[in-house]
């Protein structure tokens, strides 16, 4: 056992890192660093049927791009089933648990009684203190665990408080299958046991196992680890999130084009607080993070809230880091999203160069790529129907006059291409929008872009005036 704290995410690689639990590895991660200790990490693929290595891969490679990296080698959980049945073997041997021969009519006909009577349906423990020697020919009998049958199991829990449960209505859970493999919560409570889990941080669906579990430990005479079980995030409607509220996988978040940063930030204040603080460096996190604050109402998924959040983080961002953030998801993305020219490394430095205009209003990694779709946009440049109407005769006609002094241009800067264009809007009597909005038009393709003079350097001075003269001709 480790002297100091070890905290473990243990997911169940039957699908993608969902929100809820990145959540919870953020908490364990948060709280390990926070103690100066480690968080470890255990794949708990018993289940050999719905265990997948995509799935596996996915999880592992959210938690790396959530900047969550844990502690040692991750540990599989079953490759450890041999030692899971040592401990059944010792619970056998010490009277703590017992061969159960129940046929599946039997304990239907258990929970049909159950029914009749209204009360929970539970096993009624036929197996529990009969003969062995009763045992039917051919029957591979599942292990059930010998629940004390009196008093209460108490937990005291860091966010739910006390939890007490009457041992009466815990039923003895079966630990060994008739197939000879672990199930779940003897298999955690060894496995937690042997990794030196002094923490266990985990959602509130695991409440109910946690008494379970308390008995399997008070059996074997160990300690149980501190329990900590975070409420639920639901949808906006306040309904257990699920699918029809797009309970999305870490992957289509980063897809999606949020940044890591801005995602733990949001994570951290779904169930969580520090007074009325919202944005957080990650350094902060780590020195105020306790589970003291950690809520017990259920947490409302809040979209908006996170794309502000993202705004935020990306208008802090470096320019090129952005880029290759973006030039990062382009595969991931649907085909009409990606770039047409995705793989010019021109466009892409023009992309960069572009980022401190196209950054100031987007909320999504997405949105900056299609308000810079036109670096990669090639001639003749498709113009959407609102630009379309901008470039009516007249300014085709406003267009045509100003390509002569940007020809002239000696110098193609920014100052130096802002100073023409006005003297030319000055000396033809026109507002300084009746030349940029066509102009805009002209280059991008749309009636919104970064601020026209800097679309210019962009592009360059040929492509520019190229695409001037494709409007004109």
């Amino acid at each position: 056992m480790s002297d100091g704290v070890v905290t473990r995410f243990a997911p169940s690689p039957t699908g993608f890192l969902h929100i809820g639990g990145a959540r919870t590895a953020l908490f364990n991660w948060l709280y390990a660093r926070a103690k100066g200790g480690k968080m470890l990490l255990r794949i708990e693929d018993t289940d050999r049927q719905r265990s997948t290595p995509e799935a596996i891969d996915a999880i592992l490679d959210g938690l790396s791009w959530l900047g969550l990296e844990w502690d040692g080698e991750p540990v599989y959980q079953h490759q450890r089933a041999d030692r899971h049945r040592q401990v059944v073997d010792r619970l056998l041997g010490e009277g703590n648990a017992y061969k159960c021969y129940a046929t599946p009519r039997e304990l239907e006909q258990m929970r049909e009684r159950a029914r009749a009577q209204g009360r929970t349906a539970v096993y009624e423990g036929t197996w529990r203190d009969r003969d062995p020697a009763d045992a039917p020919a051919g029957v591979d009998p599942v292990v059930r665990f010998k629940a004390p049958r009196e008093g209460e199991t108490v937990i005291e829990d860091k966010v739910q408080g006390k939890v007490s449960v009457a041992n009466e209505d815990i039923d003895d859970l079966v630990i060994l299958r008739s197939d000879g493999y672990p199930t779940y919560n003897l298999a955690v409570v060894v496995d937690d046991h042997d990794m030196g889990i002094t923490h266990v941080i985990r959602g509130a669906d695991h409440l109910t196992n946690a008494t379970r579990q308390a008995q399997i430990y008070a059996a074997l005479g160990w300690d149980w680890p501190v329990f900590a079980h975070v409420p639920l995030i639901h949808g906006p409607d306040g309904a257990k999130l699920s699918k029809r509220h797009g309970a999305l996988g870490i992957e289509a978040y980063r897809a999606m084009g949020y940044l890591p940063v801005a995602l733990r930030n949001y994570l951290v204040r779904l169930g969580w607080s520090h007074g009325d603080d919202e944005i957080f460096s990650t350094d902060e996190m780590i020195k105020w993070f306790d589970l003291a604050q950690i809520g017990r109402s259920p947490s409302r998924l809040d979209f908006s809230k996170l794309e502000n959040l993202n705004g935020h983080y990306i208008r802090r961002s470096d320019d090129e880091t952005l880029t290759e953030m973006i030039r990062a998801i382009v595969p991931e993305l649907p085909c009409e999203e990606r770039p047409p020219d995705a793989g010019s490394e021109d466009c892409w430095r023009k992309l960069s160069r572009a980022m401190p205009g196209l950054k100031e209003r987007a909320k999504t990694l997405v949105e900056i790529l299609d308000a810079g779709a036109f670096v990669f946009a090639s001639r003749p440049l498709k113009i959407n129907a609102a630009a379309g109407k901008l470039l009516d005769d007249e300014a085709r006609e406003v267009l045509r006059a100003l390509l002569q002094p940007l020809e002239a241009l000696q110098e193609w800067s920014a100052p130096e291409i802002e100073a023409v264009i006005r003297e030319f809007a000055d000396k033809s009597g026109l507002k300084l929008g009746k030349v940029a909005q066509p102009l805009r038009a002209a280059l991008t393709g749309r009636t919104t872009s970064p601020g026209i003079f800097d679309v210019l350097v962009v592009l360059g001075r040929e492509e520019s005036l190229a695409r001037i003269r494709d409007r004109i001709s």
